[in-house]
């Protein structure tokens, strides 16, 4: 959970480019989705093209690349909050990556927990662009548990 925050599991990351974040992301969300767990990305620019061409370059199964796929990797955030909401409101299990600009997360985080104050299934990932947070990365990091890496989920130590 997210330390100064919110009700949701909260984890952190931090992307250099798309491709970066989408190849950081996908082992995790893939894992995400073999335990039937819902996942939305919600995104200031659209990921869908850089998205195509990971999954054309990695090696996973064909189903496993549909079910990839078949994530909204738009930057759709309206239709994005009503499946947020429906999920919210059925308890269906959830990720949620929030990839941005700071005040882009802090905005998201804000209006997620107002649509799904009552549920407790929900995992956030903020996802944090390097270049424009620069040196803050270690501030950031003191709100946060865990980070996400290539290797997963790891406790964030003091």
């Amino acid at each position: 959970m997210n330390k100064n925050q919110g009700t949701k599991e909260k984890i952190c990351t931090f992307f250099v480019s798309d491709y970066h974040f989408e190849m950081l992301s996908l082992p995790y969300i893939d894992g995400k989705l073999n335990k039937g767990t819902d996942v939305v990305v919600l995104t200031e620019n659209d990921l869908e093209k850089s998205i195509d061409k990971v999954l054309s370059t990695i090696n996973l199964k064909d189903e496993e690349k549909r079910k990839i796929k078949n994530i909204n990797w738009k930057n759709e955030d309206v239709s994005k909050f009503r499946k947020i909401k429906d999920n919210s409101e059925n308890k269906k299990q959830m990720v949620i990556f929030i990839k941005g600009k700071e005040n882009y997360i802090k905005n998201i985080n804000q209006n997620i927990e107002k649509w799904t104050s009552e549920s407790e299934n929900i995992e956030v990932v903020d996802c944090y662009d390097l270049g424009e947070i620069g040196g803050k990365m270690k501030e950031l990091l003191k709100n946060y548990n865990k980070i996400l890496k290539t290797t997963g989920e790891v406790e964030i130590k003091n």
